[in-house]
């Protein structure tokens, strides 16, 4: 078996969320890709092999697998460009598909098309919760964007501050966190700062995945650029996310943020080869 690791979102050769793939003929069982996915150590590994035109995927965390996973997939795109040539590929995931695009000229680059978008308000007792596992006041909310949960192909949990200042000082128990998340049914929490109507700082604790942080989270992204639009947020057809800088890791992630309620949101961003 051989394992790709490829760094996805990655900002001028550097950074980026780094993630395991693995392409084959067919799909290890899922006890050997859990087990693979926990020796890599990543947040994500990706797992791929052709099926009826298309390549059926799954995605497996230290702890869990995940339906979905934005960084993963962006370095599968680079993976399959690099292997395939440049171009779009059908992805079938556990719950539907989605499609990526990887491309070589001009540096290792992709694109993907999330899943389907839809939020909500999030329940107060659930804010109340995170912001308690946080160490963060109420007060310090931002009450533009109020507090939700997101999907795009997976759940999120949004916590928009004021200041950058909560992101830079995000502690958290880990135990706690997961067994918060776990109760949630969410994949990460993700902590946000407005810089402007398109551009955002974020920080994601994912415990939930055997993880404390990831240095970019493409699903996340997704989840975040749909809710925007569906609760009118002036993102101007697009926002750029600042993640990562606080762990050493700076990812730049980019999201094009259609009209139409619901509909998939393109994420797309740099990728590198890890040694």
């Amino acid at each position: 078996m051989r394992i790709q690791r490829i760094a996805a979102f990655s900002s001028g050769g550097a950074g980026g969320n780094p993630a395991g793939v693995v392409i084959g003929e067919r799909l290890p069982d899922p006890a050997t890709m859990q087990a693979v996915a926990a020796e890599v150590g990543y947040s994500e590994t990706a797992f791929a092999a052709p099926e009826d035109g298309e390549w059926r995927v799954r995605y497996f965390a230290p702890a869990i697998e995940v339906p979905f996973c934005g960084h993963a997939t962006i370095a599968l795109g680079a993976a399959l460009a690099l292997a395939l040539g440049d171009g779009r590929f059908g992805l079938r995931l556990n719950q539907g598909g989605i499609t990526v695009e990887g491309w070589r000229e001009n540096g290792l680059r992709a694109a993907l098309q999330s899943p389907p978008t839809r939020s909500a308000p999030a329940p107060a007792a659930l804010v109340a919760e995170a912001l308690a596992l946080f160490g963060l006041p109420p007060g310090a909310l931002d009450p533009r964007i109020p507090p939700a949960v997101a999907e795009a192909g997976a759940r999120h949990l949004l916590l928009a501050f004021r200041e950058r200042a909560a992101l830079d000082g995000m502690r958290y128990d880990l135990a706690a966190g997961a067994a918060m998340m776990g109760r949630a049914g969410l994949v990460t929490v993700a902590l946000l700062h407005a810089a402007g109507p398109s551009l955002f700082h974020a920080r994601n604790a994912f415990a939930a995945g055997g993880v404390a942080e990831d240095p970019a989270t493409g699903a996340a992204a997704a989840a975040l650029g749909g809710h925007l639009r569906d609760t009118g947020w002036p993102h101007g057809g697009g926002i750029t996310i600042h993640q990562g800088d606080a762990m050493g890791m700076p990812s730049r992630l980019h999201a094009t943020i259609p009209e139409e309620t619901g509909a998939s949101v393109r994420v797309s961003g740099e990728a590198r080869i890890m040694a």
